[in-house]
């Protein structure tokens, strides 16, 4: 079944149950927007299809996926769409002394590559409705996430792109959110993480590594359904002029998470403040401690 007369849509990437995206189709459906939920294997979004949302597969690193999922939306909406929540992403937790490239590519095809290739493949749709695009970023974009350099680089350059993207597509009455997002209760403490390698210079510190894979599931933890009830009841916000828009109305960033009030008074103070606070927090103050002793033992042999 597809949008009423009038109805606005909202197309949602990366929907698979107990994550962001899952929510926030449920908190769009219940503001009365049509919702199209997207993920690789489309059978895991049946609950939502029985909600009377469209439920669509979509893989954001294969441009072919990408196409027929325009295709299939254009024809449902009458080539209009008023939100597009670039959504879908891949965790990437390992030191930068001991990651493989390969797997890197993979998490900047999936954080990087497939919000600019959806941007890209939606655009036409977003124009003629002068809709909104919210691409879903993280405080790891401008923290020193221990173990996170690469998720923190995708994050970044999801940040970064999205900013010159709001100018792009401003002539054409497109918008650009950005969501920087804290500690959410997801299900990444249920997947399967990287390991250290035997030679790993880290492995002195494997409990703390190890500690580091959950963090996000134990620190501040916000409930993926409140995040997602902040986000969308901003996004629907009415438009204000810019040097009003972060009090009134809808923001260009969106700061919500566990974590996000703090991370966003640092930076008015320097990033000195974030590197002392997660230096400790993650606990390589025990690796100097262990450095150190190393260096003792040396020097008695």
């Amino acid at each position: 079944m597809g949008p009423q007369p009038g109805q606005k849509t909202v197309l949602i990437t990366g929907c698979t149950p107990g994550g962001i995206g899952h929510a926030l189709c449920l908190e769009f459906h219940s503001k009365g927007l049509h919702v199209i939920a997207t993920a690789r294997n489309p059978s895991v979004l049946a609950d939502l299809g029985a909600l009377g949302m469209t439920t669509l597969p979509l893989d954001v690193t294969s441009p072919s996926s990408i196409k027929t999922c325009h295709d299939q939306v254009s024809a449902l909406t009458n080539n209009k769409l008023d939100i597009l929540v670039n959504n879908a992403g891949r965790t990437h937790t390992h030191p930068a002394t001991d990651i493989d490239i390969d797997d890197v590519r993979e998490t900047f095809e999936t954080n990087v590559f497939g919000v600019m290739a959806m941007c890209a493949a939606f655009s036409d749709l977003l124009i003629n409705s002068k809709g909104l695009i919210i691409n879903i970023a993280s405080l790891a974009a401008i923290t020193p996430y221990v173990f996170g350099s690469v998720y923190c680089a995708s994050k970044g350059a999801v940040v970064s792109y999205s900013r010159t993207l709001r100018l792009e597509l401003k002539p054409f009455g497109v918008r650009v959110m950005v969501a920087m997002t804290g500690t959410v209760r997801s299900q990444i403490a249920s997947k399967t993480h990287r390991t250290l390698p035997e030679g790993s210079i880290y492995q002195r510190v494997k409990e703390i590594f190890e500690k580091r894979l959950t963090f996000s599931q134990n620190n501040a933890t916000v409930k993926t359904e409140d995040y997602a009830k902040k986000l969308v009841a901003n996004a629907l916000k009415p438009e204000w002029p810019l040097i009003l828009r972060s009090w009134f109305g809808r923001a260009d960033w969106f700061w919500a998470g566990g974590w996000s009030k703090g991370v966003w008074a640092s930076t008015f103070f320097g990033e000195w403040i974030l590197d002392f606070v997660l230096y400790r927090l993650i606990g390589l103050k025990k690796m100097e401690q262990v450095l150190r002793e190393e260096e003792r033992k040396k020097k008695l042999a």
